[in-house]
């Protein structure tokens, strides 16, 4: 996976946005607002995904391109170096990971807007 397959796959989830909110660097996914992947374009290639509490440890545990997320909430964010050690159906099995954990906070008004986005398709 490169930066372009990863903005590809991020934009296509629906009800996904990209911004840079920190800097001009960080550039960021969301979903109805909420982080779900970022990425920071000038450093070397990783990705920092949202995870439950056990599958963060566990996932540092099983890989070593896995590690507690810089400046994040490290019982629930990992950041992953995209090194080529996991394969690309791993990785986006964990970014669909993310912004499932996100959408599932989501307070109803904004789940039903997200539901009408599929709906127009």
């Amino acid at each position: 996976m490169n930066i372009e397959e990863l903005r590809d796959y991020c934009i296509s989830k629906k009800g996904t946005t990209e911004e840079f909110p920190f800097d001009e660097t960080t550039l960021v996914f969301k979903v109805k607002g909420k982080m779900f992947v970022l990425t920071d374009l000038e450093s070397d290639f990783a990705i920092t995904l949202k995870c439950t509490p056990e599958k963060a440890i566990e996932l540092r545990e099983e890989y070593p391109c896995v590690i507690p997320a810089f400046h994040m909430n490290k019982s629930h964010w990992n950041t992953i170096q995209i090194d080529g050690s996991v394969s690309e159906n791993l990785l986006t099995s964990w970014i669909d990971e993310s912004y499932n954990l996100v959408v599932d906070k989501l307070t109803r008004k904004q789940k039903e807007e997200l539901q009408n986005l599929e709906n127009k398709k």
